[in-house]
């Protein structure tokens, strides 16, 4: 089999999406699905969709776009604000967008206008994680003047946490947001369809709360392809946590020192590496690298260690393992080697229905 590869168990991302819809769904809680993860794959797009998820959020048009042309039927939202440049294809492919500048806005309700269409937003609230948001002082401002925009539907006031600043959704945090959406439902007269809460990360929130208010709308991705939640990285019970495996093949396996020797420099990303003299050892090279995967972001499957990793090659100490060349070694990917991977051309994506 091609080698590198990640192979993905398509039944246990669709058992981890159905279980959480009924969870979160249990306490009055919608969910959009997040393929920015695995790069838009319409391959899983249409798994989350058979479980019964109806929205999907990306952060890339390009993913919308080609979901849309394999013909994922769902509502898509774009989970990265907008740039200005971006609004006319937001309008284009997106049904629904993330925002928090009435500059662009503005644009999008112009392009809107121009191709007779109706496009929702949900404002993004400032509540702490200090990545996108209105600061909430300026909130009902800002909600005044896109009530009046042509083209542009309010359809609901969301935040962020644990993304940028690694901010936890706390009850206080939530009820913020619950009481902003309120202020807003009253002044207004409307009620909002979404009061989006957060994403993967709130699922300790969700399980201790008695109280979920307003909120009714999390963007999960995570929790749905690794079956974790995102502040400790903890296993959610009942999900599998092994639905993505990465996939490399040995290319040479030799008995070889354990310290370089020579005059050190710098290595070739820039840094001085440093390491441990271990004796001779049996250093297995892997034929991918660091263009390829995130390698931090991998936990081999079997007792052997990873050494570092150059553009092309993952150096491993193979401790009491005999790894001959063409042997294949598997990973398991945290997310952000599961996002590198998928995004990479170089690493083949291999389907299974488990």
């Amino acid at each position: 089999m091609i080698a590198p590869r990640i192979d993905i168990d398509l039944g246990k991302i669709s058992h981890n999406a159905k279980y959480l819809k009924e969870l979160y769904s249990s306490n009055g809680i919608s969910i959009a699905g997040v393929t920015k993860g695995v790069c838009g794959a319409p391959e899983i797009a249409g798994v989350l969709v058979s479980a019964g998820i109806t929205t999907l959020a990306d952060s890339r048009i390009e993913n919308v776009q080609k979901m849309r042309q394999a013909g994922v039927q769902a509502q898509f939202v774009l989970s990265r604000t907008p740039a200005p440049s971006q609004a006319e294809y937001t309008v284009k492919y997106c049904d629904i967008s993330l925002n928090s500048e009435i500059s662009v806005i503005k644009k999008l309700s112009k392009y809107a206008v121009e191709n007779n269409r109706t496009h929702k937003i949900i404002l993004m609230v400032e509540l702490g994680d200090l990545r996108e948001g209105v600061m909430p002082e300026f909130l009902e401002d800002t909600v005044e003047v896109v009530t009046r925009l042509q083209g542009i539907t309010l359809a609901g006031i969301g935040t962020n946490f644990a993304c940028f600043g690694g901010v936890k959704p706390s009850k206080e945090k939530l009820e913020h947001l619950s009481l902003l959406a309120g202020a807003i439902e009253d002044k207004y007269g409307v009620i909002l369809e979404f009061i989006s809460g957060g994403n993967s990360a709130n699922y300790d929130w969700f399980m201790s709360t008695k109280d979920v208010g307003k909120i009714n709308h999390l963007r999960l991705g995570e929790s749905i392809y690794l079956g974790c939640e995102t502040l400790q990285r903890k296993p959610i019970p009942g999900l599998f946590t092994d639905a993505f495996k990465l996939v490399a093949e040995v290319i040479e396996s030799k008995i070889k020192p354990s310290k370089p020797y020579g005059d050190i420099g710098q290595d070739a990303f820039g840094s001085i590496p440093g390491f441990q003299d271990r004796g001779h050892i049996t250093r297995s090279i892997l034929g991918i690298g660091l263009q390829d995967v995130l390698v931090a972001g991998l936990t081999p499957c079997m007792d052997i260690e990873i050494l570092g990793a150059s553009s092309d090659h993952i150096i491993l100490d193979a401790k009491k393992h005999i790894l001959k060349v063409g042997d294949e070694v598997e990973f398991n990917p945290n997310y952000g080697a599961l996002l590198s991977s998928m995004t990479s051309s170089y690493v083949l994506k291999r389907y299974l229905h488990s």
